[in-house]
């Protein structure tokens, strides 16, 4: 592996860390650009333990170019094929974010008191750590399907645009606490070292406007 790899692929673990399975009213699944993620989902939702499957997920920077439905939609589809009853399906086909796949959940079912996310591995910790300011009276757990990097990345954006979006994501692990959209969290010296490596090396597509965490 070379060093960028070497690089990104502490990321790719940091991000990816916190998983865990927690069964009750809903297994909720962020729409994204890899239907691996609803598959997996499926697969869950099929050993038992959830009441209702939630798909939630409009059109975000990188599904705008693959689809002409909402990631939400296009993930229904493949729950349908799977043979998940209509009856226990939630189809959100709105949410432009973490914040507001947590948010609309919730607002569409508001009674639930435990819940299990599904997302991409590379972004278990950004969504963990949204989740407790946008629900905070649930019982969630994180989960997401077990493939590597940088092998197993999805080929919809490729090894490059993994690592693009894995330098934007710790951007905003970084600034999205002071701004009331996730909680804190400690970021590692020897991931901080890499991520700034990264953007040296020109991965700087996906990070926010505001550069004051780059010095």
């Amino acid at each position: 592996m070379n060093p960028t790899m070497a690089h990104a692929l502490r990321l790719w673990r940091f991000m990816g860390e916190g998983r865990r399975i927690v069964e009750g009213d809903l297994l909720v699944v962020c729409g994204s650009y890899d239907v691996r993620v609803c598959e997996y989902a499926c697969d869950l939702f099929d050993a038992g333990g959830f009441e209702r499957m939630l798909l939630t997920g409009g059109t975000g920077n990188w599904t705008k170019h693959l689809w002409d439905k909402a990631e939400a939609e296009v993930f229904a589809r493949i729950a349908r094929a799977r043979g998940l009853p209509e009856a226990r399906l939630i189809v959100e086909p709105r949410a432009s974010n973490f914040a507001e796949n947590v948010a609309f959940a919730r607002r569409l079912v508001p009674q639930a008191r435990a819940a299990t996310f599904v997302t991409k591995p590379n972004s278990v910790r950004r969504l963990a750590t949204t989740i407790p300011v946008q629900w905070p009276d649930l019982e969630a757990g994180v989960a997401a399907p077990a493939f590597e990097f940088p092998d197993g990345v999805s080929n919809q954006i490729g090894v490059l645009g993994i690592v693009e979006e894995l330098v934007g994501d710790i951007h905003r692990m970084l600034a999205y606490p002071g701004k009331g959209f996730q909680v804190p969290v400690d970021v590692p010296k020897d991931v901080l070292a890499s991520w700034r490596v990264l953007i040296g090396q020109g991965f700087d597509g996906h990070l926010l406007p505001e550069r004051n965490f780059l010095d």
